[in-house]
């Protein structure tokens, strides 16, 4: 098993709609059985997956009352499962700064069983739980809009990590008629990119995946693209 953290500092970057195509990239393309863990109390991973949230057991895995393995639902996408985040999670932090359990997300991850990979969805904010993600992720990927604010959070990123964790940083929502998108792309000639499309949206105010609705967009294909990158730097 293969853990994959999709993680920035700021939010609105699509980390959400990163991390629901990238599973299903993993299950459909890769025939991975994949596991999409959200972290993020918003539970936009789990909404776009057909849970429709009202629960309160998703901070109870974490603190040993629920084992993780009980909370997992299939989704409609073959190999693909969810562990869906409920608003419970927003006091997950406190719980991590309580406990001193640095390894706590590492060791349920071991718990989870008959995955390839898992994704995991994670809040923003550099956070305990961000700490934890770090300890556990085999590779973090971190979304970055072209813009100077964000390619100054990556670097915060990038720095708080310390090396610690492989990272992939992917420039999303990119308009290359832009002229500060063309050259903040020209800056990281390297990196991944995900185009900014309005299928994508689409896609996810359908609850569906991006591969499921518009299979050969630019959009999807791009998304394809990243995921054999990852596989490349897992393998």
């Amino acid at each position: 098993m293969a853990t994959v953290a999709i993680y920035s500092l700021k939010g609105g970057v699509g980390k959400s709609t990163l991390a629901v195509n990238l599973a299903w990239c993993a299950a459909t393309l890769s025939s991975r059985r994949t596991l999409l863990w959200d972290l993020d109390p918003q539970a936009a991973s789990s909404w776009m997956l057909g849970e429709d949230g009202g629960g309160d057991l998703a901070y109870a895995v974490f603190a040993r009352r629920v084992p993780p393995a009980r909370l997992i639902r299939v989704t409609p996408v073959e190999r693909l499962d969810l562990l869906p985040a409920d608003a419970s999670l927003r006091d997950l932090d406190h719980l991590f700064r309580t406990l001193a359990k640095k390894r706590r997300l590492q060791r349920l991850l071991g718990e989870l069983g008959d995955h390839d990979r898992v994704l995991l969805d994670c809040p923003p904010g550099l956070t305990e739980t961000a700490d934890q993600v770090a300890r556990a992720a085999d590779l973090i990927v971190v979304p970055v809009v072209p813009s100077a604010l964000s390619e100054r959070a990556w670097g915060e990123v990038d720095r708080h990590l310390g090396g610690r964790t492989r990272t992939l940083p992917v420039h999303v929502m990119v308009d290359r008629r832009r002229a500060l998108h063309a050259d903040a792309l020209a800056r990281h000639p390297d990196w991944p990119v995900i185009p900014m499309a309005s299928v994508v949206e689409r896609a996810a105010t359908d609850r569906r995946c991006l591969g499921q609705v518009a299979p050969r967009s630019t959009a999807a294909l791009a998304f394809a693209d990243l995921w054999t990158a990852i596989e490349r730097r897992l393998a």
